[in-house]
């Protein structure tokens, strides 16, 4: 077996994840590169080609060599790019653009504002070369209002509620 055949341990390996003994996937994945005279990329994934696709999962370099980056000017993760594995891009997204919610909250208690909407979509593409579905970026949408009591626009419209509340609440009986 040559080096890079087994590509190295990882939390994320799927063949731990699915509770399965770890030799029974990652030995016939390096078997079956064996024979073909090519390194396993991504081990644990199947060595066969989906139809239509140049390789199978299992050699995808252009899932070996994905990056993620931020493209916000906020202080968060990923403001350089980074590569993440298949299997942990999913939640690695999410925690990130729960970065983003967490920093809108922080921004609306620290300026009196609140937080009137905040929602993250994650986005999901298909690998061009070996037809898996994968990660392809996250977006975070928040809404803040900011009181500001020196607007005169605020001002007026105050003074419009005062006047729609003047005498709703009469005493009658007193």
């Amino acid at each position: 077996m040559g080096i890079g055949a087994i590509g190295g341990y990882s939390a994320y390996n799927s063949s731990y994840a699915m509770g399965m003994q770890s030799g029974a996937i990652a030995a016939g994945s390096a078997a079956a590169a064996e024979g073909a005279g090519k390194a396993i990329l991504n081990p644990g994934e199947s060595t066969k080609a989906n139809p239509g696709k140049r390789v199978s999962p299992a050699e995808c370099e252009t899932c070996k060599n994905r990056k993620y980056q931020d493209g916000s000017d906020e202080m968060v993760s990923f403001k350089s790019a980074q590569h993440i594995s298949p299997q942990a891009a999913a939640s690695r997204v999410r925690g990130h653009e729960a970065e983003h919610v967490s920093n809108a909250y922080k921004d609306a208690a620290m300026n009196n504002g609140k937080v009137l909407q905040a929602s993250v979509s994650i986005r999901t593409a298909v690998c061009p070369e070996c037809g898996r579905t994968y990660v392809a970026g996250g977006e975070t949408c928040t809404k803040i209002a900011y009181s500001n009591e020196e607007n005169p626009y605020v001002q007026a419209r105050k003074g419009l509620n005062k006047q729609g509340l003047l005498g709703a609440n009469v005493d009658m009986a007193g």
